[in-house]
Order: C-alpha cells, then structure tokens, then sequence
C-alpha cells in the first residue's frame, strides 16, 4: 500500500502542477499573434514569453511525478488524476485572476472530488505484464500517425479546428502516458545512469517525445482555432479514456478485487467532472490587473 499511496500523491502533484502551468501557458498563447496550419513558429514565439516559459518549467516537473505515478498505479487511476488538473485551473482562475467560479463549475469540482476518492479507494499497484517489442514500435507508430493526421486538420478554422486538435493534443497525451509506462529498466534516480542505453535503444522512448510534442503544439493552436472548451474538452477525454482502455487492455491493469464497479462509477464521474470544467483549460481575463503582462508578447 505504500507504494500505492506514493503514486496517488504523485498523480496528484502532477496535477496540480498541470494546472497550474495551463494558467501560465494560456496567459503566453492567448498574447501571440495566431499561425495558420500546423506551425511550429508558435512554439518559438511563446518561448520569448517568460509566463510560458516558467509553466514549461512546472511542466517538466508534472511530468517527473506523472511518470513516478504511472510505474506504480495503472493508467485509469494516473490519467483520471491528471485530468482533475482542470480543477485546479478552475480554482486558480478564482482566487488570483478573478474568474468566476459557476454554480456548474462548483458542481463539477464536487463530481471530481467523489470520483478522484472512488478512483483512489479502488487503486491497487500495478501488475504491468512484459510488452513486445511489436508492441513497443507499435506506440511509435501511433505517435507518428497523430503527427501526420495533425497536418491537414490544422487547416481546419473555427469550432472544428479547435475540436479536432483537442483531440489530437489529448491522444498525444495519452501516447506519452503509454509510452512513460513502457519505458524500459529501472528509472529510479539510483539506476537512472544505467538504463541510458535501453531508453535510447526502446522506440518507446521516441514515441514519447514525439508524441508530448505533437500534444503541445496541436493545443496551442487549438486554444486561437475556437473555444477554450472545443479545444480542452475532447483533448480531455483522448488523454483519459484511450491511455485506460490501452492500460486495461495490454499493460495488465485492474482495480483492486472487487472494486471494478467502484473503480469504472470513479473514472466516470472524474471524466465527467473534468470535461464539465474544460471552459478553465484557457484564462480568459484582463491581463492588466494580475501581473502577468509580457513585454514580448
């Protein structure tokens, strides 16, 4: 149970450092002039922006406890966490920059919380079963199809382009989840130095980076396509749903015995909750009274 409780604690810290770095990030996004179609020339702009560079920061550091958490709990109890990092957008949004906090969103935190509780009541190590080297490149190749599809449906305006690249960034996501559970040898910090050459040999490794690549420039351009809820709502639901059901499916996943119906009711309202929340993926506000301003937007 110790490592259990480790892992909650991580998914947990890396939620909330999500979202904190989504208020950062969309502070820089929402300040930088638009692109057309899939245009890296994004991300170089809003790395002369200092609010998106220090949420790429808290990033990295969501990132670190994520991959903690998925090593030792299956992807549906990780990525259902994850997906509470809305939440914390939302209450952040509240207390440093003025959002209002709707009767709905009071109710979809509720949702959250009873489903996050059901979800880590029902958590129980994970019994990961050896993956195939087909399987391995299988991930690869996932990554790489997403990058391909993000192309054409960058060309999209509008709700549909905000909606279909929400969904890529949130399938991206989901990629990166999957391939930070494959990942080969022992990442603890005392063994790290020694599994250099597997990670650099495992398509696993790859997968992941393009595939955290492809999530995080497809939702950039996904917030200045649309709506902040036609970008994050689908880009939600691809990060949760398609890294459990790859999880159940492949890596050996389960809930504790007994607990399936707590863990499925659990996922479902944490989804449901979150999703309810996707208009906090975006910080729609003044700039001018919370201190963010940047002299290089």
């Amino acid at each position: 149970m110790e490592d259990v409780l480790a892992g909650l604690l991580a998914a947990a810290g890396a939620a909330l450092c999500y979202g904190v770095a989504s208020v950062l990030e969309a502070v820089a996004t929402r300040r930088t002039a638009a692109v057309e179609g899939l245009d890296p020339r994004l991300v170089v702009r809003l790395l002369k922006s200092w609010p998106y560079l220090l949420g790429l920061c808290v990033d990295a550091l969501g990132f670190v406890l994520s991959l903690v958490a998925v090593r030792s709990l299956p992807l549906f109890v990780v990525q259902s966490v994850v997906a509470s990092s809305l939440a914390v957008t939302a209450i952040l949004g509240a207390v440093f920059l003025r959002m209002r906090l709707l009767r709905a969103d009071r109710i979809g935190l509720a949702v959250v919380v009873v489903g996050l509780a059901l979800v880590g009541a029902s958590a129980t190590e994970d019994r990961s079963v050896d993956v195939s080297r087909a399987e391995e490149w299988g991930v690869l190749v996932a990554a790489a199809l997403l990058a391909v599809l993000a192309i054409p449906l960058a060309r999209l305006r509008g709700g549909r382009g905000a909606t279909a690249l929400g969904a890529v960034a949130g399938l991206g996501y989901g990629v990166t989840a999957v391939a930070s559970r494959m990942l080969p040898g022992n990442l603890s910090p005392q063994h790290i130095g020694g599994e250099i050459g597997p990670l650099l040999a495992s398509p696993v490794t790859y997968a992941l980076a393009v595939g955290g690549a492809v999530a995080v420039l497809s939702y950039s351009i996904a917030l200045q396509r649309g709506s902040v809820t036609q970008a994050t709502a689908p880009m939600v639901v691809g990060e949760t749903v398609a890294p459990a059901l790859v999880g159940l499916a492949l890596l050996g996943d389960q809930p504790r015995p007994g607990w399936g119906a707590v863990a499925f009711v659990g996922f479902v309202l944490a989804l449901v909750g979150a999703v309810s929340l996707a208009r906090h993926g975006e910080v729609e506000t003044d700039l001018s009274d919370t201190g963010l301003r940047d002299s290089h937007s």
